[in-house]
């Protein structure tokens, strides 16, 4: 079994103030209950293990954390999420995008997916152009600034002839 963001279904139990809080934490309590049960694998994954309640964290076997990526291993992620078949300009700067932009691997994800959709729009192949456009587009769902001096300071970034 599988529970993507644990932190939700499995948070920590409240104190009773009300109604509300009574049943969430009976519904934990049940949840505690079934996984005790239960004989197969249950995986939990999370961005919030904190949130999850100290019952729960117990009864877990193996944790497993995965770091944030570093700027070699995000250089690595950008270059792997270009499959080979996958029109890309060769000015790519797979340097720039890893030491500029600190996101995490499955941000790169949604980035190179959105820029591989902006160059299948323009009819041409992927570029910086549509990395830096779909970067940006990326830092404005998580809520993090924009710094157009990475553009300025780059010119031969911003569009490719």
């Amino acid at each position: 079994m599988f529970f993507d963001e644990a932190d939700a279904l499995f948070g920590k139990r409240t104190e009773v103030s009300d109604s509300h809080d009574r049943y969430a934490n009976i519904e934990i309590s049940y949840l505690l209950q079934k996984m005790e049960e239960y004989d197969g694998v249950v995986i939990l994954a999370s961005n919030l293990r904190q949130n999850i309640d100290e019952a729960f964290v117990r009864r877990i076997r193996f944790i497993v954390e995965f770091p944030f990526p570093d700027e070699e291993s995000r250089r690595r992620i950008w270059q792997t999420h270009f499959p080979a078949a996958a029109p890309v300009s060769d000015q790519i700067d797979f340097t720039l995008l890893s030491r500029e932009f600190h996101v995490s691997g499955g941000h790169i994800r949604n980035i190179v997916l959105n820029a591989a959709f902006l160059a299948a729009g323009n009819g041409s192949v992927i570029k910086m152009e549509h990395i830096l456009r779909s970067v940006r587009q990326e830092y404005e769902k998580m809520g993090t600034v924009w710094n157009d001096d990475i553009v300025r300071n780059a010119p031969q970034y911003g569009k490719e002839e």
